[in-house]
């Protein structure tokens, strides 16, 4: 069901300073800043060649990153996404297995503007999954 990994994200608290980290440091090709405020979040792309790392600050008070931070303050990996090519069919099969969508159980429109959607990392040995339609 899974396709290949599309993204790691990792929440910064700082999200220009890591973007110079990536872009300066480590020479990555980064994006441009966009802020997806349905999200809560401020997102850079870093292009690794065979998958993006995408990093995460928060956008505002309720953003989830935000509290992701107050327990992890340096940052971290916030989550894993796999990309499907059928988002809906994806989301009936794991729910009929008993995973757990996070929200409403309707994709919403991730970053790349295409469908996405979470399961709860106590179905997946801890780790927050993100599924995007490709």
């Amino acid at each position: 069901m899974i396709g290949r990994l599309n993204h790691v994200a990792l929440a910064v608290p700082d999200l220009a300073a890591a973007t110079a980290l990536y872009r300066d440091t480590l020479g990555g090709d980064v994006s441009a800043p966009q802020a997806l405020p349905e999200h809560g979040v401020s997102v850079v792309f870093v292009d690794v060649g065979n998958t993006k790392i995408e990093l995460l600050e928060p956008l505002g008070e309720n953003s989830p990153i935000a509290a992701f931070l107050a327990k992890n303050p340096s940052g971290g990996m916030h989550h894993v996404c796999y990309e499907v090519d059928h988002i809906l069919a994806a989301r009936d099969r794991l729910k009929a297995s008993g995973a757990r969508v996070i929200g409403d159980g309707n994709p919403k429109t991730g970053a790349h503007g295409k469908p996405v959607l979470f399961l709860h990392p106590k179905d997946f040995c801890g780790t927050l999954i993100e599924l995007e339609q490709v």
